[in-house]
């Protein structure tokens, strides 16, 4: 029938409706579905009139409104109202018909939905959104995984309303099989949980430390953003700056309580991290810093109890410019920390993750959107097989000796003035971390053979080789 539509969406919030929005303006006719008919009809009415998109309070009308193989996008919450959708979905589909989920799912569960939905014969997609309400209207970055037969369905709807690059290449491309799609969208949000944390410490510091007004902070941000740190985040960081209350009068960092919330995704990262024994500390830190905020009533009362009188060091202008070299090779670190999560994840689940492509998808589009992630995109197209970007030789060339030297009196200052870091200082761990070419794991690795005879390797002996020794 000439009046089926080319795609389906169920759901009719913030994301949904800029979804449809997108298709429709890229030339797709979208049917949509909401449970309640008030809110159904406010956008068919209104955000929706006179546009290609067709509303439906029925699930059954719906499905049969969808040309075959049908294609169903579920904007909703994740957990168990994807499930409940999937169930009353599946027996209104046919052999082929595509379900993709687009929330912010776990990749477990994107994991056992590709699997029960291949039992069903139907095709599932997991798919990672990024960039929110005006990246889902003007443009998202999005990470698709799950069962790759449907991909040839898909991809021209998903890179058509995807974010594009300068030569006008998507920021959407196949991930992998099973949970992948939602695994590398959990990484991103990881990352930019460091990424946020970074440059709040670094506004702290000057703010604090620096004693900087936010006109003075604002300046620096924009000049940041101008030079390698050059991303969204630094960006609305600068807007953030100058932003008036309308109640009040007041700066608006002035009235916001310092209390951070979160949804998840971090500390999924950092859980899953510490299942595959990764090293990503900094994300990890980032999410612990987020708890300690929330503890606001005993940071108050501590902030009493434990007063420090900060000496007045420090020449404002050598600080900034070695902030920025700080926060630079601080992102980095993060950002190789996700790329080293991703490879163990790829290992571990054979979904063959290309890096260079993950790197393209997030040029534009996603929250973490960055100048420096097409040299990762290079150096992943030069060595798919590049074990960690701080062996990359565009980061041997910006971390040299003056950026390192820099990283380090940053911290010296923040520790001196008792303004906590712990996302930079977490960085540059992982850097000395990595590039020690000989740690005291001997020693721990001893005590651990001294009370629980958990043996050791030795360094004159072949890799693999366990041996204990008698300590008493």
């Amino acid at each position: 029938m000439n009046n089926l539509s080319d795609i389906g969406l169920i759901g009719l919030g913030v994301m949904g409706q800029s979804l449809i929005l997108n298709l429709e303006d890229k030339g797709f006719s979208v049917s949509c579905y909401n449970r309640t008919r008030q809110n159904l009809d406010q956008f068919i009415n209104e955000r929706a009139a006179g546009k290609k998109i067709s509303g439906f309070c029925d699930l059954e009308a719906f499905t049969k409104s969808l040309k075959r193989p049908r294609k169903v996008i579920l904007m909703i919450p994740a957990g168990k109202p994807v499930d409940q959708s999937i169930e009353l979905l599946i027996p209104l589909l046919e052999s082929e018909d595509i379900i993709i989920d687009g929330g912010n799912s776990h990749y477990a569960d994107s994991e056992r939905r590709n699997q029960l939905l291949k039992e069903k014969k139907l095709l599932f997609v997991g798919l990672g959104v990024s960039g929110g309400e005006e990246g889902a209207l003007k443009g998202p970055s999005m990470m698709p995984g799950g069962n790759e037969s449907a991909w040839p369905a898909v991809k021209p709807y998903l890179q058509a309303i995807a974010a594009k690059l300068a030569d006008g290449s998507p920021c959407c491309e196949w991930m992998g099989d099973g949970g992948a799609g939602h695994f590398v969208k959990m990484v991103h949000n990881g990352i930019e949980y460091g990424d946020m944390q970074l440059i709040c410490e670094a506004f702290h510091l000057m703010h604090a430390g620096l004693k900087m007004d936010y006109a003075e902070i604002k300046h620096v941000f924009e000049n940041w953003n101008k030079g390698d740190l050059n991303s969204y985040l630094i960006e609305i960081t600068g807007e953030i700056m100058s932003a008036k209350d309308p109640d009040t009068g007041k700066a608006m960092l002035d009235v916001i309580l310092d209390k951070a919330g979160q949804k998840g995704t971090g500390s999924w990262t950092a859980q899953i991290a510490l299942e595959m024994g990764v090293a990503i500390p900094q994300i990890a830190e980032a999410v612990f810093a987020r708890n300690l905020s929330a503890l606001k009533q005993q940071r108050s009362e501590a902030a009493e109890k434990h007063r420090w009188n900060a000496p007045t060091n420090g020449k404002k202008e050598m600080l900034i410019e070695q902030l920025e070299k700080a926060v630079y090779a601080s992102k980095i670190a993060s950002y190789a920390q996700g790329f080293s999560l991703l490879r163990a994840a790829s290992n571990k689940f054979a979904w063959k993750l290309n890096y260079a492509n993950i790197a393209q998808v997030w040029r534009a589009g996603c929250i973490i959107r960055a100048k420096f992630l097409s040299n990762i995109k290079s150096e992943f197209e030069r060595n798919e097989n590049l074990e960690n970007l701080l062996m990359a030789d565009f980061v041997a060339e910006k971390l040299d000796q003056t950026a390192q030297k820099g990283w380090r009196e940053v911290l010296i200052f923040a520790i001196s003035k008792g303004i906590p870091m712990p996302s930079m200082s977490s960085a540059l761990n992982y850097f000395d971390g990595y590039r020690c070419e000989k740690l005291p794991a001997n020693l721990l690795q001893a005590q651990r053979d001294f009370f629980g005879a958990h043996t050791f390797e030795r360094v004159d002996r072949p890799a693999g080789e366990f041996f204990h020794h008698n300590w008493y």
